[in-house]
This record gives C-alpha cells, sequence and structure tokens, in this order.
C-alpha cells in the first residue's frame, strides 16, 4: 500500500470486521468476540526483554531517585509541622506544588504491580501515613501542598483560597483560581494517587484519607450555586469527576456520585455530548481527563450521556485532532478539525494528553472490544509514549516536537522541572504490561505485541509471548501451562494498516481464522504447550494529513519513520526536506531491516535522506511530515518554497527570545504580570489583550548588539491604540485597523542600543490608550538585526 489517511488506516480494523460480518450474514454465526472485555491485571504480566522492559527499569531507578520527604515538604509545612527534607525546584516550588506526589504515589503502585518491587510498596504506605499525619493537624479534612501567591506577591497555604470560594469571591481563569496554580487540578492528582494505593493493596488508611479530603470539598462545593459552580469549574480540574466516582464505588456513599456528576463543565461537554466539535482552541489536557470521568460515571451508572461525550471525544480526537505519532495540540491547544499540516511545529504533541487519551481508550475498548482502539492505542504507545521518556537517564519530555530539525528536550537528573508531563511520564513508563492481554468470557485476547508472560487465572493458565515486532512481523503465543484446557477462542489483534493480510499458524501449521472487528479468531481445543502464530506485513507506506492530502508521513506497519538529521549538537539550518515524484517509496531501500532503517535516493529534496523509527530519536533531529510535489509541481514551488523557508529561519537563527503570549508555562517562565488583561484564542492562535487601565508586562532575554522587538497581529481588527515599552521607555505607539484583512502579520520594532546595552532581559510592557484596547498580540520575539543594520 503506497498511500493511506488517517481514516482509512482508524477504519481499517473495522473493514476487517466487516468482511467478517459478511460471512457470518450468510451462515447466520454469533459474533464469537465477547461483549465485553477487561485488561489481565498488571500484576499478573512480568515483561520480557525488550524496549518497553528497559524502559520499566529506567523508570523505576527514577522513582528510586526521588525522595518521597522532599516531595511531602509543602504537606508538612502547610500543616504546621516540620519538614523533614527540603522542598524539589520547578513546579514544586511554585503553586501548583504536590502534584507530583499524587502522580508519584500511583507510579509506586504501578510498578509495584508491574514488577513486584516491594520498596514501591514501602515507600507509598509511608507517604500515605505522612498525609494522614498532616491532614489530622489540620483538622478539616483537608490536606495539600498547593500555594497560593497573594497581591503582594508573597506565596502562602494555598487552603485560604477556599473559605474565600464558598464566600463567592470567585476569581478563575483557564489555569489561575484566586491566585492557585489549577488547585482542583492538584487536589485530583492526591485523590488518584490514594486511591490506587488503596486499590493497589487495600490500603484502608488511603481510603480514609481520601474520603475525608471527600468530604472538605463536598462542603466547599456545596456553599456554590449553579453559576458559580461553573465559574470554579472555568479553571482546569483535572479528572476530580472521575476521583468522586471511583470514592462512590469504594464506599457506596452515594453522595460521592451527586457530586462526580455535578463537577460537569457545561462549556466544554455539553456541545461533545450533543456530538459537536467545539474544540478549536481549547486547551487539550484539561479536557481529556474531563472525558475519562464521564467514561467511569457511565460504567457505573449506566446512563448513555456520559458514554456518548466520551465517545465522540474519541473519535473527534484521534480522526481529526491527531497527529501521526498520536499525540494531539499545538502549544497544548486544540486547533480547527483536520488542520493538522498547518500546526507542525516545535511545540507539538504534549506527552499528558497522549497518556489520557490511551487511559481513555483502555475505557471505551472495554465497552465493546473492537480493534480499531487498539490502532490508535499501539500507535500513539509506540510513538509518542515511547519517545517521550530518554531511556538512559530516565529524563521526559513536555512536548514531542515534529518540526523539521527540532530535537527533543528531557527532564534532566537535576530534578528542577516537575512538569505535569514528568507526572504522567513516571505513571506511564512503569506499566507497559498493562494493556497487551484482555480477557471476555471465555476469550483471551492479545492487543499488544510486547515480550511478555502472563498468569491467565481464568484457565489457571501461563502464556508466554515471544516477539521482536515491530521490527519484525511475527509474534508467538505459547501456552506454557494450561491446567484447564479445553475449547475456547484466542483473539489476535489484525492491525488496521494490515489491510486483513495476517497468516496463523497453531504449532506450526496453518489455519484460517475468523476475522472479526480486527482480530484473526481461532476457536479450537487448547492445552500446554500449544502455540499460536500470526504474522503481519511491515510494508512501508506513505499516509496522508487529515485535511491536507499534500502534507504526508512515512510509516511501517505501526511505526512511525523519520528521516534522521543529525545530532541534537548539530545544527540544523538546511531547508525542510520535501518529497517529490509520483512513487516515492521506489527510492527506499532497506539498509537494516532488523533495525527499520531505510536509505532514500532520487526522490527528497534538497537530499537524499536516512530514515529511522522516530521514537528512537531521543538526542537526534528528525524529520516526519513532508510537503508532496509532483516534479512539475516541485519546479514552479521549489523557489517561493525555500525562500518562504530562508526567511523564517533567518528569523529563528537571529532569535534571542520569544514570547507565546495567552500560554500558561510560556507567560509563567517570563515572569507575566497583569490587570485588566485576559488570554485570547483567535483561528488557532494564542495570544493576549489589555483592556483600557490595564496592561500586561514580561521579561524577554537579550544579548549585546542591535535588537529588535517584533510583535505578531491580526490584520482585520477594529481601531486600537497603545504603547509598547521597554524598561519603561516608550519605543512605539501601535496603531491596528483593518491592516492585512485574512492574515496574520509581523511589525518591527528597532531598539535604541542603549536600551539593551550591558543586560541580559528586558522588562515589556503593553499598555492601551485610554478607552482602548492592547492588542491582542499574538506573540512577541526578540532578535538581533543584521550586521551592519542600525536602531
Amino acid at each position: 500500500m503506497l498511500r493511506s489517511s488517517r481514516r482509512e488506516w482508524m477504519q481499517g480494523a473495522a473493514g476487517v470486521a466487516l468482511m467478517g460480518m459478511a460471512t457470518r450474514a450468510v451462515g447466520a454465526a454469533p459474533s464469537i468476540l465477547p461483549a465485553k472485555a477487561e485488561p489481565l491485571p498488571l500484576s499478573a504480566v512480568r515483561l520480557r526483554p525488550s524496549v518497553y522492559a528497559t524502559a520499566v527499569e529506567t523508570n523505576r531507578r527514577y522513582l528510586y531517585r526521588l525522595s518521597p520527604d522532599r516531595l511531602l515538604h509543602n504537606f508538612r509545612a502547610y500543616a504546621g509541622l516540620e519538614p523533614k527534607a527540603e522542598i524539589y525546584g520547578g513546579w514544586e516550588s511554585d503553586t501548583i506544588a504536590g502534584h507530583t506526589l499524587g502522580h508519584y504515589m500511583s507510579a509506586l503502585v504501578l510498578t509495584w504491580q508491574q514488577t513486584g518491587d516491594t520498596e514501591m510498596r514501602r515507600r507509598a504506605d509511608y507517604i500515605v501515613a505522612e498525609l494522614a499525619e498532616a491532614q489530622a493537624k489540620r483538622g478539616t479534612g483537608y490536606v495539600g501542598a498547593l500555594g497560593r501567591k497573594r497581591a503582594d506577591g508573597k506565596v502562602v497555604d494555598g487552603e485560604e483560597i477556599f473559605p474565600e470560594i464558598m464566600a463567592g469571591k470567585i476569581k478563575s481563569g483557564g489555569f489561575d483560581l484566586n491566585g492557585s496554580w489549577s488547585p482542583l487540578y492538584t487536589v485530583h492528582k492526591l485523590f488518584a494517587g490514594l486511591l490506587d494505593i488503596h486499590g493497589g493493596w487495600g490500603n484502608a488508611q488511603a481510603l480514609d484519607v481520601a474520603v475525608k479530603l471527600g468530604g472538605y470539598f463536598a462542603r466547599v462545593f456545596a456553599a456554590l450555586d449553579d453559576a458559580q459552580m461553573q465559574t470554579v469549574l472555568g479553571c482546569e480540574y483535572g479528572g476530580l469527576n472521575e476521583s468522586y466516582a471511583e470514592l462512590y464505588q469504594r464506599t457506596g456513599d452515594r453522595q460521592w456520585l451527586a457530586l462526580a456528576e455535578r463537577i460537569y463543565d457545561r462549556k466544554v461537554l455539553d456541545p461533545l455530548v450533543a456530538g459537536e466539535d467545539k474544540l478549536a482552541n481549547f486547551h487539550a489536557n484539561t479536557q481529556v481527563p474531563k472525558l475519562i470521568g464521564l467514561a467511569r460515571i457511565h460504567e457505573i451508572t449506566g446512563k448513555p450521556e456520559p458514554a456518548k461525550g466520551a465517545s465522540f471525544f474519541w473519535e473527534t480526537v484521534t480522526g481529526h485532532h491527531s497527529y501521526v505519532i498520536g499525540g494531539n495540540a499545538d502549544r497544548e491547544y486544540f486547533s480547527e478539525p483536520d488542520t493538522i499540516a498547518r500546526h507542525v511545529t516545535d511545540q507539538t504533541c504534549e506527552h499528558c494528553n497522549t497518556y489520557n487519551m490511551m487511559k481513555l481508550t483502555r475505557h471505551l475498548y472495554g465497552w465493546q472490544p473492537d480493534g480499531r482502539y487498539f490502532d490508535y492505542y499501539e500507535r500513539a504507545h509506540l510513538n509518542h509514549a515511547m519517545a517521550a521518556q530518554h531511556p538512559q537517564n530516565g529524563g521526559f519530555t513536555y512536548m514531542t516536537p515534529l518540526m523539521s530539525g527540532v530535537a527533543r528536550e528531557f527532564s534532566t537528573d537535576k530534578d528542577d522541572a516537575f512538569w505535569c508531563c514528568v507526572g504522567s511520564g513516571m505513571e506511564a513508563h512503569a506499566k507497559h504490561g498493562e494493556s497487551i492481554f484482555w480477557q471476555g468470557g471465555d476469550t483471551l485476547l492479545v492487543n499488544l505485541y510486547i515480550p511478555a508472560e502472563a498468569r491467565w487465572e481464568k484457565r489457571s493458565a501461563v502464556v508466554t509471548l515471544d516477539t521482536a515486532y515491530p521490527m519484525e512481523g511475527q509474534a508467538t503465543l505459547s501456552f506454557t501451562r494450561l491446567d484447564r484446557a479445553g475449547r475456547f477462542p484466542l483473539a489476535l489483534r489484525v492491525p488496521g494498516w494490515a489491510n486483513g493480510q495476517a497468516q496463523v499458524e497453531v504449532n506450526g501449521q496453518a489455519v484460517s481464522p475468523r476475522f472479526e472487528r480486527g482480530y484473526a479468531v481461532v476457536d479450537r481445543r487448547w492445552k500446554t504447550g500449544d502455540t499460536v502464530s500470526i504474522r503481519l506485513p511491515l510494508d512501508l507506506r506513505v499516509e496522508t494529513t487529515p485535511g491536507d492530502d499534500s502534507v504526508v508521513a512515512v510509516l511501517r506497519g505501526p511505526m512511525v519513520m523519520a528521516a534522521d538529521l543529525g545530532g541534537r549538537e548539530d545544527k540544523w539550518d538546511s531547508p525542510d526536506p520535501v518529497l517529490v515524484g509520483v512513487n516515492p517509496l521506489a527510492g527506499f531501500t532497506a539498509a537494516d531491516p532488523a533495525t527499520a532503517r531505510y536509505r532514500t535516493a532520487g526522490v527528497f529534496r534538497p537530499a537524499d535522506l536516512s530514515f529511522v523509527p522516530f521514537y528512537s530519536q531521543y538526542d537526534r533531529r528528525s524529520a516526519v511530515y513532508f510537503k508532496r510535489f509532483t516534479e512539475a509541481g516541485w519546479k514552479t514551488q521549489e523557489a517561493a518554497f525555500l525562500a518562504d523557508q530562508a526567511r523564517a529561519r533567518d528569523i529563528a537563527a537571529r532569535s534571542v527570545d520569544v514570547m507565546h503570549l495567552g500560554e500558561m508555562q510560556p507567560e509563567r517562565d517570563h515572569g507575566l504580570t497583569s490587570d485588566i488583561s485576559y488570554p485570547v484564542s483567535y483561528r488557532g492562535r494564542q495570544g493576549r489583550d489589555a483592556r483600557s487601565g490595564g496592561y500586561f508586562e514580561f521579561t524577554m532575554a537579550v544579548r549585546p548588539g542591535p535588537m529588535i522587538l517584533q510583535g505578531t497581529y491580526w490584520g482585520e481588527e477594529r481601531a486600537r491604540d497603545f504603547d509598547i515599552l521597554v524598561d519603561n521607555v516608550k519605543v512605539a505607539t501601535q496603531h491596528l485597523e483593518n491592516d492585512k484583512p485574512g492574515a496574520f502579520f509581523d511589525v518591527e520594532y528597532p531598539l535604541p542600543p542603549a536600551l539593551t546595552a550591558g543586560k541580559k532581559s528586558v522588562r515589556v510592557r503593553i499598555v492601551p490608550h485610554d478607552r482602548s484596547t492592547a492588542g491582542p498580540i499574538f506573540g512577541m520575539r526578540l532578535f538581533a538585526a543584521k550586521a551592519g543594520a542600525t536602531a
């Protein structure tokens, strides 16, 4: 297959299912697959040597390196107890402190389940005891580490915001609630960790802490009317609805279920339940956990509306908002559907989003097993999750950039980051065995081809899966032990990209399986020693991008392939490679099939390339998406294409600092302060404005020599005027009024040399004129003037 689209690979397994349905229509045979399924417990699965087993061990070393007492610092300090160790830096020293501990608790449980390491369990129990002590000292049911920044800049115990909220004093934004950074998001992480520890081995103290914490916030929410509740829910709250649903499941107390259903952000969730895609310009990972919560509520209550919302969201994101590696969002935000080709940047694919999309996938698959769910899951797991952890030092990525030539950035062993994606990363790489084997009724399903051994209690069986997949196309399942021998179906997933081309053997003899819903099913009497093998084709293929057939990626089986553009230490300043010709795959030659390495000849411009699996490019620069041209089309477009690239690269090469206005982390990194100023989203871009009487101000780095400040604006604004100041010196007054209809445009402001001389940074301040608005400004950049230029 030379060419496919995202919809085709998502629908591939469904196509296989239709083949099976057509066969059944003649013979009127009932479905052989189970109506529902559940994974074999993680504790029943042990990984055999592979990159996945390496990732678990690397992550286990990382968990050992972290200090529970350092993560507990604020929990004790804010409760009036003496901390036992200094606080960590990065986000743990900001007002979102505490979110990492929740992730760490969950990761400890998962690692104990995946490996049997008793130190993981000991640490988890220790943390629960410490939290119980801090909770008892407070005496309110609350326990937490989050901070609150007061108007005078002082950071204090974040609990003080909740009495204000109960009194109706609510100042809520996308990530700030009364001066605390996403506090309910942090509360959710702590809830999840407590519930995971309780579920892991029945730690009753963990459930007791969770119930008391749940009661505290039940009182907070009870003080709010519906409008106030929606205002609070306008600030990121993670999957707090899921936590309360799970608390009900553990205790049977219906107040928790009622609260789970009340934690419902109507602005986001109502359209999804109604089947409407209004995701553009929403922060992506803020939304995914809400849908996981809806999925859990559906599982508990059986109500159809939560399931509709969760299912529609999954279909929409995977089919219309996802990149080829399975991740989504550019600079953390969804864009319009089917616009991925316009958002291939250095800020694509936040790992948290994919981690949570994989969790949501597991819920939906359990409701009705269908191979297409694991077509997505496998793609995201292999190409994004595995790319997001450095296999040597255990660092994690925040974004996984897909822009050509951009290297990945990982957290370091200094433990000074603690981004959200560090938290989801330590969970993701603790549990690579959790979705390989599933069961439903009498059926055993194999969804991921990862070397592993598992106990299947239903049949008192031990099964072993041997494979070099995805480097090789064969996988063999052996019944190492089968105490309850007998007849039952074994279902092996046939990925949609295989187009039903799967060869199956039982004990070395070819068989004709039954194909249904993306599976090759063998229904027979099984006994100890039996083996079943599946072989899948691993041909290269070109896949088009949703909404733009002229932008393509190259895949081999489930693997996204990348052009290797050199090491991270090698500067990349060449034009983006483009694909030229009618039959591009004819120009690929296997250089080392065992490691999926290829060379190209004559089909790329400006030069031939080497291709390797994208996930393995930890310390390398890559190209994944390629603009595709015919020979004639390339001759026409080459000059303009290269000129545009050269201009963009010239500015990028001279750039000293870039400010992505309206985005959470860049604004924090640049020390943004503001008043009567708001983040905005328009046409897929984030920005910020300031209203009359307000301002916004931030720090930008400079370097010696003439500098230029550049602002980006939308070309169809109504008349407005504002001043731009650098270190309190006005450098420009900007007037906007229908400057460039239908397009964004840039304005350059040369800075007087005296403004930057001898400085490492400056403060940029934007002030609207009276009765006017400043901006919106969709980003600002400081770059060096060309040699010889004067201000």
